[in-house]
């Protein structure tokens, strides 16, 4: 990312794309894991709620804020690779 100063430039936000659809990929799979605490609704649920935190993430057009975003979505997939449920996935049961 660099073309923009502030803004996402469309060249900018096509460099992300295989970024972000990988993230979404892997995240989207390690919700499945047997490591997680999660009955098939809470899964689904915790499912549902990641493609709509994507879907928000998709209109946004500040270079700093998709930054955060990804790093965000990386540390996120972290957790969940070591078994533990991100804070802002919480399962309220």
């Amino acid at each position: 990312m660099a073309r923009g100063l502030i803004w996402a430039t469309a060249e900018d936000l096509a460099k992300n794309r295989g970024r972000v659809l990988s993230l979404y990929r892997q995240i989207l799979r390690s919700l499945n894991s047997p490591a997680l605490p999660l009955n098939l609704a809470a899964r689904l649920q915790k499912k549902a709620e990641v493609r709509a935190m994507f879907m928000l993430g998709s209109e946004e057009r500040s270079l700093h804020n998709i930054q955060d975003l990804i790093d965000a979505a990386e540390y996120s997939l972290s957790l969940l690779r070591k078994g533990e449920i991100p804070k802002h996935i919480q399962v309220y049961q």
